[in-house]
């Protein structure tokens, strides 16, 4: 369960502590108050998306911090599947800045808002406006009777999960092979390119090569009168080796002397080499300097194929590793006509076992979906729906032969709840004729259900009280008090009959000291409960009898949940 949770700088509410009871806890206000913002803080903990208009004004930064405890650390225990240690209690935060940006962590670990919506699926659900458009989506009935019937179902959705990962990774293996035609296609291909390619008879680095020389080839001129005047320079008349010889000479006569003259001599020998070794390699680079047009042609047409191969396949460094996949590939399409077939078979092997699956899951669902749907009605009655008709709509089981197109990982059933909210009217989807007050009747029925089979540890209800008063509102809280006798309930309000249930209740106010405005928590004690169940009632300030009225309320809630 949430224990406390705790609001820094999040739009109004600069400072705030709530601690919670393990049962019913309230939380009420003025309109316009910021019971929203609280609503917003524990969506920011169940994972929900940050903006940074959430951060208040004029601040840099803040944080919402729950704090969750657990009977033991078993109820954690799936959690190291996202790399945090399972705990019986545990702490997340989410800090936020100026930026946009907000940093997620559950005991301390780094994790994404994605991961933490994943992980607090499985401790708290939130009852809200937004709940009731996911009513909308047809998949949203099949998941929520598959949730009724958990122990009716038993381990068939697991198998029916891991015979459809089966089927559609042999599906994969099927189409990558393709059927007769499209192999014979693809071999065509793979034959074309291969032999393209080594057909080629490319060398490592030739690009690199040919485009040397086509730049040589190109500058040829240029080149032949550079190296011309060099060797003149160096190996001509006058020329600068002989210089050098004669310094040799010069110097080594006296290189015995001293040592500053052997050190000189032995540079200028140094020097000599080296001259008569770039003369050498400036003749031989002379003697080829002249180059043919028909060697330049040729170069530029071998070009032309590297490119064409490279535009078609890619790199040419990496060409080598493509043509050796190639050939693999062929070599399985040209030997896979027995694989084709095997898989074929073995595809309608296991569309067998999972249609028979699908008829078991199926079977059982609809036995499952006729006691759910006493449990609902049952449950709306009481909410002042006595004559509303409600039933799970099964479409026809598709049969064998059209089986495959239809099949998913939660089967083949099409799953629809219809209802019918008054007498006379007949049974509708649920969207198409339920009013707000209807649909939050029809919600709490549903959690009121669920709750009594287990699930999770927290419910929050938002607006659960849209479109109710009076006798309604006393049933709707009765069945808040039913509900936090197997699960925590948090429940934002307007209704003095819901108010009245509360095991702990906090009241939110807005304060403004004429500079700024700010959102207020206060806990509140019997006598603040008194008070506030009069103000929702309309009754503050005007007679002693709303404070009667509102004392008799409470007295009437206690000794109701006194007898669950």
């Amino acid at each position: 369960m949430l224990e406390r949770i705790t609001i820094r700088n999040l739009a109004l509410i600069s400072d705030a502590e709530l601690e919670f009871s393990n049962q019913l806890n309230i939380l009420s206000g003025e309109t316009g108050a910021g019971k929203s913002i609280i609503v917003d803080a524990l969506m920011l903990l169940m994972g929900g998306k940050y903006d940074k208009t959430m951060l208040s004004y004029g601040t840099d930064g803040g944080f919402v911090e729950g704090f969750f405890v657990f009977d033991s650390e078993d109820r954690t225990a799936f959690m190291s599947e996202f790399g945090i240690e399972p705990d019986a209690e545990i702490i997340v935060t989410r800090k936020f800045n100026a930026d946009g940006k907000n940093d997620v962590r559950i005991n301390g670990k780094s994790v994404t808002a994605k991961m933490l919506k994943s992980i607090m699926s499985s401790f708290v659900d939130i009852c809200g406006q937004n709940e009731y458009q996911v009513l909308a989506n047809k998949r949203e009935h099949g998941l929520i009777l598959d949730s009724y019937a958990e122990s009716d179902l038993g381990s068939l959705p697991e198998k029916l999960g891991e015979k459809y990962g089966e089927y559609t990774e042999l599906r994969k293996r099927i189409a990558s092979i393709g059927d007769e035609a499209e192999r014979a296609r693809r071999i065509d291909i793979l034959s074309y390119q291969i032999e393209e390619i080594e057909r080629a008879k490319i060398r490592q680095g030739e690009e690199e090569e040919l485009i040397e020389f086509r730049n040589r080839a190109m500058h040829g001129e240029k080149i032949k009168q550079s190296l011309t005047t060099a060797l003149g320079s160096l190996d001509g008349e006058n020329c600068g080796i002989d210089n050098v010889y004669e310094a040799v000479k010069s110097v080594g006569q006296i290189a015995s002397i001293a040592s500053e003259y052997a050190e000189l001599y032995e540079r200028l020998n140094a020097l000599s080499v080296e001259l008569d070794d770039i003369t050498g390699a400036l003749s031989d680079l002379h003697k080829n300097v002249d180059f043919d047009e028909s060697e330049l042609d040729s170069a530029e047409n071998r070009l032309a194929v590297l490119r064409s191969i490279k535009k078609k396949y890619g790199a040419l460094d990496s060409l080598g590793e493509k043509l050796e996949k190639m050939k693999e590939e062929l070599d399985v399409l040209s030997g896979s006509d027995d694989e084709y077939a095997r898989l074929c078979v073995k595809r309608e092997k296991v569309l067998d076992e999972l249609y028979e699956l699908c008829v078991k899951i199926s079977e059982q669902r609809r036995i499952s979906a006729k006691r759910f749907e006493d449990d609902v009605k049952a449950e709306l009655e009481t909410l002042g729906m006595k004559n509303s008709e409600f039933k799970v709509s099964f479409s026809e089981l598709p049969n064998r032969e059209d089986f495959e197109a239809k099949v998913t990982a939660n089967g083949a059933d099409d799953v629809e709840f219809l209802l019918s909210p008054n007498l006379g009217q007949p049974l509708l989807p649920l969207v198409k004729i339920i009013s707000g007050g209807e649909m939050s009747r029809f919600m709490l029925a549903l959690k009121v259900i669920s709750s009594k089979y287990g699930g999770v540890d927290t419910l929050i209800f938002d607006e659960i009280d849209t479109g109710i008063s009076g006798k309604i509102g006393q049933e709707v809280a009765k069945k808040l008090a039913d509900i936090s006798r197997n699960a925590q309930v948090l429940c934002v309000t307007h209704l003095p009959q819901i108010a009245s249930m509360a095991d702990r209740q906090y009241f939110i106010e807005k304060n403004t000291d004429g500079v700024t405005t700010r959102t207020g928590v206060r806990l509140l004690d019997y006598d603040g409960m008194i008070k506030e169940i009069s103000r929702l009632s309309g009754g503050i300030d005007i007679s002693n009898a709303s404070h009667q009225s509102a004392v008799e309320m409470k007295e009437w809630s206690e000794s109701y949940k006194q007898s669950l």
